[in-house]
C-alpha cells in the first residue's frame, strides 16, 4: 500500500455538480452526491453512491485491477437494450484509509459511456 503525498497527491471531495451517466439513451445513474476524486496528473474522476445508479443495468464482471494507493478494484459492465459496453464500471469494495470515502461508490469510464455531464444541480 501506498500513502498519497507529494509526488503523487489524491484528494476526495463533495462533488459541486449533479453528475448524469447515459448509455445508449438510457439514465444509467445521476447524483448530486457524487465525490470528486482527484489523484496526480490524472483527469478528476466522480464517484457516484451505488444508491444513484440504475443496478439494473449493471452486471458483475470477473474482472479487477491493483491500484496501490486505493486497493483492488472490481468492475461491472452495463448493458441496455442489447448494447453492452464490458468492464465500463469500476468500484473499490474495501479501499485504503486514504481514499476510505469511496467505499460504496461507483466510478463510469467516459469512453464506454455515451455521455457523463456535470451540471449545476
Amino acid at each position: 500500500m501506498k500513502v498519497p503525498g507529494p509526488d503523487h497527491p489524491i484528494t476526495v471531495k463533495p462533488h459541486t455538480m449533479r453528475v448524469t451517466v447515459i448509455f445508449n439513451g438510457a439514465k444509467i445513474a445521476e447524483s448530486v452526491r457524487a465525490l470528486l476524486l482527484e489523484e496526480a496528473d490524472y483527469p478528476a474522476v466522480a464517484y457516484i453512491p451505488r444508491e444513484d445508479v440504475d443496478m439494473d443495468q449493471l452486471e458483475d464482471h470477473d474482472h479487477s485491477t491493483y491500484c496501490p494507493y486505493k486497493g483492488d478494484a472490481s468492475y461491472f459492465s452495463v448493458e441496455v437494450d442489447g448494447k453492452r459496453a464490458k468492464t465500463a464500471v469500476w468500484y473499490y469494495a474495501d479501499p485504503y484509509p486514504a481514499v476510505a470515502q469511496i467505499k460504496g461508490h461507483l466510478a463510469f469510464y467516459p469512453d464506454k459511456m455515451d455521455a457523463i455531464d456535470h451540471a449545476s444541480p
